[in-house]
């Protein structure tokens, strides 16, 4: 600790002997330029003596004394991202009392945010929080720049800095709002005065964009005054310390980019590779080596006595009724693969269950092959495709599908002289049956309501009636002429 304070004593102390030395160039040469100038008249004198300092100032590499750029940069768009983060909790806050507290009076909501952070941060410390992240903090640079002791600003500054960051943001806010709803007002034409007004807060508002252009291009240069409030009252952001750190830290922006440019290679790599085949490789993988591990713990008589009492394999859905699609149901209920009873579980209060939804119900059926089972055309399309040949695992049966073909149960051909049904229990063939009828899909208990239906309908025949005399008014009007 003692070598470290001596040799900040020798920083400080060659810092301010290159400060003197310069002090005493920059006097010297006053000097000589004013006994060069003497002879010309005092309104030209004072012209070219400002214009001379000014080409020196340009020309000299110490002239600017440039003081962390984009530190002062980055130190105001951290104040303004701290004042956005605190409006969004303020307003997420507010929209317990009411939706619209937020939207009038958002401007009050941010001068009572920006008083806040003016209290606590400049009046309190003489800097911004983000100004003291970046290890900066306000000075007064009213002085000639003679002496090396830097001093805070003043009570005034800090007043009248909070005016105007403050209160001429609310002030200045709130008047552009006033101007545009009264000429915008479809119940009262505007005055002449008002739009007067309106035209001069317009100029008003575009001379003060083009001298905070300008003083930024100032700042660019000479790195002094970063805005144009911090210009008028002569406030300087400086390091806080010797030690900050004047060289900008690159790693949270080479990690950024290091990461997008790994997720756009893995965005354009991961269709070319087929993801999914991998996952359903190793999906089989593990279902094979869950069975050699069974295997190894019943033993393979054990195995074998289970296969032959249950042939027949048992997909993850095959609870599920006929009349409704497992696909369908399975994209709309995720935890439905645990089986009936989690299917339950999952769906019990909800609009979805495991019976008579119209969202599930198979629309153009068409059945997996070999197996047979029934799905929506999509559904059961999609999912043979997206295995691109290496089959898909059916939900009902458990057995691999790798086509399928339009449903051909329960189907009812109408034909001109006749009709040919096919169903489940009974086939009826019509003769002179034609090609080019039409098909329709039925179920099969709509097909034996309409089996029932048809009996009792020619159950009861027709009676003969005999029709009633009716006496002719022709022959009735010729007896009576």
């Amino acid at each position: 600790m003692t070598d470290f304070a001596a040799a900040q004593q020798r920083i400080l102390a060659r810092r301010a002997a290159r400060t003197a030395q310069l002090a005493a160039e920059t006097s010297l040469l006053q000097n000589t330029r004013t006994a060069q100038l003497v002879r010309l008249p005092p309104a030209l004198r004072v012209v070219a003596h400002q214009t001379l300092n000014l080409w020196d100032t340009v020309k000299s590499p110490y002239g600017t004394s440039p003081a962390f750029r984009v530190g002062q940069v980055d130190a105001e768009l951290l104040d303004e991202e701290l004042l956005n983060l605190l409006t969004n909790q303020a307003g997420e806050g507010l929209k317990l009392f009411g939706a619209h507290l937020k939207e009038e009076w958002g401007d009050e909501i941010g001068l009572l945010l920006r008083g806040i952070l003016w209290k606590l941060a400049i009046w309190d410390h003489g800097a911004s929080y983000g100004a003291s992240l970046q290890g900066l903090k306000y000075i007064d640079a009213r002085g000639d720049g003679s002496t090396t002791i830097q001093r805070g600003p003043s009570a005034w500054q800090k007043i009248t800095y909070g005016l105007l960051t403050v209160g001429g943001r609310y002030g200045w806010s709130k008047w552009t709002d006033y101007l545009s709803n009264a000429e915008n007002s479809y119940d009262v034409e505007p005055s002449p005065m008002l739009l007067r007004l309106s035209r001069l807060t317009t100029l008003a508002g575009t001379t003060h964009e083009v001298a905070a252009f300008a003083s930024f291009l100032v700042f660019l240069y000479n790195g002094r005054y970063r805005t144009l409030a911090d210009r008028i009252l002569r406030l300087r952001l400086v390091p806080g310390s010797n030690q900050t750190n004047r060289q900008v830290s690159f790693e949270y922006l080479n990690r950024q980019l290091v990461w997008h440019a790994f997720t756009e290679f893995l965005l354009f790599l991961l269709p070319l590779v087929g993801i999914g085949r991998w996952k359903r490789w190793v999906a089989r993988a593990w279902k094979k080596a869950k069975a050699g591990i069974a295997r190894l713990r019943k033993g393979q008589e054990a195995i074998r006595s289970e296969d032959d009492e249950d042939m027949e394999k048992v997909g993850e859905l095959a609870f599920l009724p006929e009349r409704t699609c497992a696909i369908c149901y399975e994209d709309q209920n995720p935890a439905a693969a645990g089986g009936e009873q989690a299917a339950i579980a999952a769906t019990a209060g909800a609009n979805t269950g495991i019976v008579g939804n119209a969202s599930t119900d198979i629309t153009n059926p068409y059945s997996a092959n070999p197996c047979g089972c029934i799905y929506c055309f999509v559904c059961l399309a999609q999912r043979i495709e997206a295995e691109e040949g290496e089959g898909w695992t059916c939900l009902r049966c458990g057995e691999l599908v790798k086509q399928c073909k339009p449903w051909d149960g329960d189907v009812l051909v109408a034909e001109d002289e006749g009709r040919k049904r096919v169903g489940g229990s009974s086939r009826a063939v019509s003769e002179g049956s034609r090609p080019g009828s039409r098909r329709g899909v039925v179920w099969a208990d709509e097909l034996v309501e309409r089996e029932e239906e048809e009996e009792e309908g020619l159950g009861r025949k027709m009676s003969i009636v005999e029709p009633m005399p009716v006496e002719d008014e022709d022959e009735g009007y010729q007896e009576g002429g």
